[in-house]
């Protein structure tokens, strides 16, 4: 009768003697890698007029870095590089700021912020076309 080898323990063990790494040194199984890339620290916005309409679901945030719209717990970024251009009206029954990004590529976003009390609707005109005026001036 021959003699049957050992069952193997868990997983497949160290790798046979001729396939074993020659003067590797020795490093614990759990040891962190080097990260896959090196974070990028945030770039500081700079300082320039800032629009802001919100409501309790919605917001629109126009700055140095671009526009930002808030819809319930979904935010868009869109910055002015890839903007093509911001439109803006009020609804149609007077009660809301109705304001779209058009992306480089055709796409628009839409977002719309109600204005309670509707006389806010008024203040928010000539603020957003001022912060536009200042980013965008050629529209």
């Amino acid at each position: 009768m021959t003699q049957q080898p050992p069952p193997p323990g868990p997983g497949f063990g160290p790798p046979p003697p001729q396939y074993a790494p020659q003067n590797a040194p020795a490093q614990p199984p759990y040891a962190p890698g080097p990260p896959a890339y090196a974070p990028v620290p945030p770039q500081p916005v700079p300082a320039g007029p800032e629009f802001l309409a919100v409501d309790k679901r919605n917001a629109v945030v126009v700055d140095a870095s671009g526009v930002v719209f808030e819809m319930s717990a979904f935010t868009m970024e869109f910055r002015w590089p890839e903007i093509q251009g911001v439109h803006y009206k009020a609804s149609p029954d007077g009660r809301a700021l109705m304001v779209a990004v058009v992306h480089l590529d055709g796409r628009f976003f839409e977002c719309v912020v109600e204005a309670k009390p509707r006389a806010r609707l008024q203040e928010w005109f000539p603020q957003l076309a001022w912060v536009l005026g200042h980013y965008r001036p050629m529209g």
